[in-house]
Formats: structure tokens, C-alpha cells, sequence
């Protein structure tokens, strides 16, 4: 008779493998630490030989370890095991209100403000829809709103670790239609000072496409597909590379600057257009503005008549044609589990780009080794905001391949 051996807990979660595996190392504390948080936050309500199996720790090293995050009150024990022999186990489960971080997102046509708790939630929103904000104007925003997030009190000001800010690279650099002068003022301003005068928190930047992708690794489908191109569709065009749950920034810290792959004109007379200059809120608009149908807001795309709709699936048609050769490079380059779209189009229009680009893409299906499929992003309108929260996260909290370097190098 064959005998049967249940699966390990960490063999239930295979991508989550690599950030869930705790180390040996000497001083590596920090890690292992991170490590177990992460572990109880993906997997939890969890008892203490739960984590000793997911992480590979020993079951003193995590009888340490909870009872530090115990203490700290990032975690909570959450009733004990039920239906076992013996001396019931506890359960333990993250303290959503064990601390808290503040994202912003600054674009070319909207400011948003979020406030995480320690599970990912958003437990505060605002947002401004403003065209070209000015980096006074972002701070006004800023200010009046957190004060009044703090002043509800549900959200204690001591338990704020960090404020994270994603915007496009380049903002004031890039030019885009009705771009107002002066708008290259951003050039020169420091993010630091323009939100960390509030709270006596570390402020931390990141590129808005690279903030969302972080998100979507941390809270969205990257919980379960740990290699993933995120594609940001705002007013210009970006994207993020995960692999192997770690996000790949490149050389000079600009991968996935898929805006800027060149579209090949038609015809000899005409000029060589970026991708976002065809798949982006700005392209977009100028379609639906070139054919009599002027909007500036993405809220305004779901009020379109029937010829506005219209209009709007014959740029998804096109999108999709200029998007073919860059997934096809994606599949066979990066070889990811999926791509996913993101951004502040509506939902049913990511939903049917990505169904034209997967129609697409299946005509490929002999010719290329494997395809990724596409999909829209779980971390979707608010993806850079979030992904900005999740930063100081990262940065205090969450397992970290740099903070294991840096114990091993000591």
C-alpha cells in the first residue's frame, strides 16, 4: 500500500517560495523576522509550527520571532487551533492596525492620496483630478488632506512608518498635449521637502510604473505569479519586471520603458511615433478628440454614446496591433507567467484590450515557445498610489534581498 505524505505548507504557496524562506545566516535576524511577518500575512491565521515548516526556521527561532512582532503589536493571536490532540494551537494573524504607511501618486492629469493599513487595505483615499498639477498645488493637496485623514482618528499619526511617492520619470521633461508652461518646475523640486514636512517619517520615491508593479507583487496577482510584466496605461505609457518575486530594475534603473519602444510608420513620409504616443489616457484622447468626441477625464469615457463607443473599440483595435510586438518580445525575452494591465482606464476597456491582444497573440501560438497571457491588473486605478504605500513597507517590514546582503556582509 502506498503511504501518503501531506503536502507542506510551503510547497502550497511555490511562488511565494523565495520570500518565505528564512536563512541561517549569522545576524540575518532582521530577514528572518520580515520573513515570518511576510509569511503570517500571506498565509495566516497560522500556528507557530505552521511557520516553522513554510519558513524552514526552527521552532525556537520562531517562538523569538512572534513574540517580538507580538510585542511590537504587528501581529495577533487569533484563537487557537480547533479538532487537534492534545494542547490546542494558537493561531496567529497580522494587527491590520499594527501600522500604517501613505502613498501618493502625482500625474499628469490627477494627485491621489492613500493610506494602507499593515494588510493592504486602503482605509483612506482622496484624489484630485487636476490637469498638470504644479508642485504647490500637490502640496496644498497633500497637507489638507492627511491632516484631515489623521484629524478622523482612526488612523493614529504614530503608527504612520513611512510615506512612499510615485510619479513618471521625466515628469516635467516629456511633453504632452495642453502641457501648460512652467510645467518643468518638477525638474528641480525635491519630493522630500514637497510632502515630508507633515509627519517625521522617511519619505520614499519610485517611478509610478514601478510602484505599481511592487503593488501588484505585494497585494495583488503577484501573490501567487512571482514573474509578471506590469503594463501602466496612465497619460504616457510605462511598465515594471518582476522576476522570481523580485522587481528587476536594470542597469541604469529604467527597465521596463516600454513607452518609448519605437512604432515603425506605415508609409516612408511618416515619422517614427513612440508606443505611448499610440497606447496611453493621451492617445487616447486625442483619437476620440480627432473625431469630434473631445474628453480629458477617464470617468468621462463610461458617459460615451453609442459613436463614442464606438470610436473607443476602434482604438482598442489599434492599441492592440501596436502592443503585438512588444508581448511577443516579452514572451520570448522574460518568459513571465502573465502580463498585466493596469492603470486609470475603465475596467471594461483593460478588459477588452486584453481580449483583443489575447486573440492576437493565439495566432502566434506556433510559432512562439510559450505566450504569456494577458490579463487586467488586480491593482488596477489606484495601482501607482498603493504601490507607493507598500514602499516604507518594504523598506521596514517586508523580506528584502538587500537586507540579507547586508547581514551577510557585516
Amino acid at each position: 500500500m502506498q503511504s501518503y505524505n501531506p503536502p507542506r505548507l510551503a510547497d502550497m504557496h511555490p511562488s511565494l517560495g523565495a520570500s518565505l524562506s528564512g536563512t541561517n545566516l549569522e545576524r540575518a535576524g532582521d530577514h528572518n523576522q520580515r520573513v515570518t511577518l511576510q509569511a503570517i500575512r500571506v498565509s495566516g491565521p497560522v500556528t507557530r509550527a505552521d511557520l516553522a515548516e513554510i519558513t524552514g526556521l526552527t521552532a525556537p527561532a520562531i517562538a523569538n520571532i512572534t513574540k517580538r512582532l507580538l510585542k511590537d503589536g504587528l501581529i495577533l493571536e487569533a484563537g487557537r487551533l480547533t479538532g487537534q490532540r492534545g494542547q490546542p494551537a494558537m493561531k496567529l494573524a497580522i494587527n491590520p492596525d499594527g501600522c500604517f504607511s501613505v502613498g501618493l501618486n502625482i500625474d499628469r492629469d490627477h494627485v491621489t492620496l492613500v493610506v494602507l493599513d499593515l494588510m493592504g487595505q486602503v482605509r483612506a483615499r482622496a484624489s484630485h483630478e487636476v490637469q498638470f498639477a504644479l508642485p504647490g498645488t500637490v502640496t496644498a493637496f497633500f497637507q489638507k488632506e492627511l491632516e484631515a485623514i489623521l484629524a478622523e482618528g482612526d488612523i493614529k499619526a504614530d503608527r504612520v512608518i513611512g510615506i512612499g511617492v510615485a510619479l513618471p520619470d521625466d515628469l516635467g521633461r516629456i511633453s504632452l498635449p495642453n502641457q501648460p508652461a512652467g510645467y518643468e518646475a518638477w525638474n528641480n523640486t525635491d519630493i522630500a521637502d514637497l510632502v515630508g514636512g507633515l509627519l517625521p517619517v522617511p519619505v520614499y520615491l519610485e517611478n509610478d510604473a514601478s510602484a505599481a508593479a511592487l503593488g501588484e507583487l505585494q497585494f495583488g496577482h503577484g501573490l501567487h505569479h512571482p514573474s509578471f510584466v506590469y503594463i501602466l496605461i496612465s497619460r504616457g505609457l510605462g511598465g515594471g519586471l518582476v522576476i522570481d518575486g523580485h522587481y528587476y530594475r536594470g542597469a541604469d534603473g529604467r527597465s521596463g520603458e516600454i513607452g518609448f519602444m519605437p512604432i515603425r510608420p506605415t508609409t516612408p513620409d511618416r515619422p517614427i511615433r513612440t508606443l505611448q504616443d499610440a497606447v496611453s489616457l493621451s492617445a487616447l484622447f486625442a483619437f476620440l478628440q480627432a473625431r469630434g468626441c473631445p474628453l480629458d477625464r477617464p470617468d468621462q469615457l463610461a458617459g460615451l454614446d453609442a459613436d463614442g463607443r464606438a470610436i473607443v473599440r476602434e482604438w482598442i483595435d489599434q492599441a492592440a496591433d501596436h502592443l503585438i510586438d512588444p508581448m511577443l518580445a516579452i514572451s520570448c525575452l522574460i518568459n513571465p507567467e502573465a502580463v498585466f494591465l493596469g492603470g486609470r482606464l475603465p475596467v471594461d476597456i483593460v478588459d477588452a484590450l486584453c481580449n483583443a491582444l489575447n486573440r492576437r497573440l493565439d495566432g502566434f501560438a506556433g510559432m512562439v515557445p510559450t505566450m504569456a497571457p494577458v490579463q487586467r491588473a488586480a491593482m488596477a486605478a489606484d495601482a501607482p498610489a498603493v504601490g507607493a504605500a507598500i514602499l516604507p513597507f518594504n523598506h521596514r517590514l517586508l523580506p528584502s534581498q538587500s537586507v540579507l546582503r547586508k547581514t551577510a556582509e557585516e
